[in-house]
């Protein structure tokens, strides 16, 4: 019987993350906010052959991966598995094949070595990102969540409450960046692609703005976006004109882009709230992070932008994450199971 009153808190934790919801399997130590180790093994110039994830060759890499990565953070860390307090896992939202691979095994580190089990919310471990930036982060602040499966705007209100201010209606910023990709001819992954076109581009082309017409005003639709994008390129490749594909990268980029930052400081503004954070694989482009820095630098906002590399899938974040559902006293029960879809809450 796995007893999860037995447990008692502790105010600086040694946390063993575990994140394998898509192609990356990576571990991360952290005592406190503070990393020890952050480990990442790829399968995605593998996947990047078929033109994106292929989910069987993802849980196969992450099942030939999972125990090479977490050796290798405990390693790096300096930390002997004993020395664990807790271990951290995403358990949704993902491939369903691949939470598995990474639930099992957090599983069974953690009856192993009689620790507490805690089960995270992906999404959140991307708002969680922050406070490996500035460790002594306090909410509240309004959190831009901007990936490739979530888009969204929120109130961050404690580390376990966040209230959702506005999202996409349809596909997520980063699927959005993925697809066009695929129409311009880059390879996968695209977001990083379309970024590096971009460089070279400028805003010649008046795509529609990602953000709708909504009561709120606070609605984002990425699917008009895209389509535009692909039938821009169809009609211009029927007519035999010749396109900059430059142009419609920087252009869609501005599209997608603009809006998302907009509203998240005339959020920050409206509810007086001083400080923004972002999170999620779109905030490591590098036109967001500037055009972010600079609104928010106008309105007299602070923001805690996380590294490049712990804006795309990590387990750092994870860790990050899981050390607030510990403080909280929310273990997980070894019957938890991986959960291919899961609310932003």
């Amino acid at each position: 019987m796995y007893d999860l009153s037995k447990y008692k808190i502790k105010q600086n934790p040694v946390i063993l993350g575990i994140e394998s919801s898509c192609d990356e399997t990576a571990c991360a130590v952290i005592r406190g906010r503070q990393v020890l180790s952050d480990c990442i093994i790829s399968s995605a110039s593998e996947q990047a052959l078929y033109g994106g994830v292929v989910p069987e060759i993802a849980s196969r890499a992450h099942t030939d991966a999972v125990d090479e990565v977490v050796t290798k953070a405990l390693k790096e860390a300096g930390i002997s598995a004993n020395e664990v307090d807790a271990v951290a896992v995403t358990y949704g939202a993902g491939l369903l094949g691949a939470l598995l691979v990474g639930l099992s095994f957090a599983k069974a580190f953690a009856h192993a070595h009689n620790i507490p089990l805690i089960a995270v919310n992906h999404i959140r471990g991307h708002m969680a990102a922050a406070y490996l930036e500035q460790p002594d982060l306090k909410p509240p602040f309004i959190t831009l969540l901007a990936s490739g499966g979530h888009t969204a705007i929120l109130h961050t209100k404690s580390e376990l409450e966040a209230e959702v201010l506005g999202g996409t209606c349809d596909d997520a910023a980063g699927e959005a960046f993925d697809k066009v990709a695929r129409v311009l001819g880059l390879s996968y992954p695209g977001g990083p692609n379309v970024q590096s076109l971009a460089e070279d581009g400028e805003k010649t082309i008046e795509f529609p703005s990602a953000l709708v017409r909504s009561i709120s005003g606070m609605t984002f639709s990425y699917s008009g976006l895209k389509t535009a994008v692909i039938n821009y390129m169809h009609t211009a490749e029927q007519r035999g004109a010749k396109v900059s594909k430059e142009d419609v990268a920087y252009s869609f980029q501005c599209a997608a882009i603009d809006p998302l930052v907009k509203k998240t400081v005339d959020c920050a503004i409206k509810l007086r709230v001083p400080t923004v954070t972002a999170g999620g694989g779109v905030v490591a482009n590098d036109y967001l992070r500037k055009e972010l820095t600079n609104a928010c630098l106008s309105a007299g906002i602070t923001l805690v932008l996380p590294e490049k590399k712990h804006c795309t899938d990590n387990a750092a974040m994870i860790a990050s994450e899981g050390l607030n559902q510990y403080l909280a006293g929310n273990f997980a029960p070894l019957s938890v199971n991986a959960k291919a879809q899961i609310s932003l809450k």
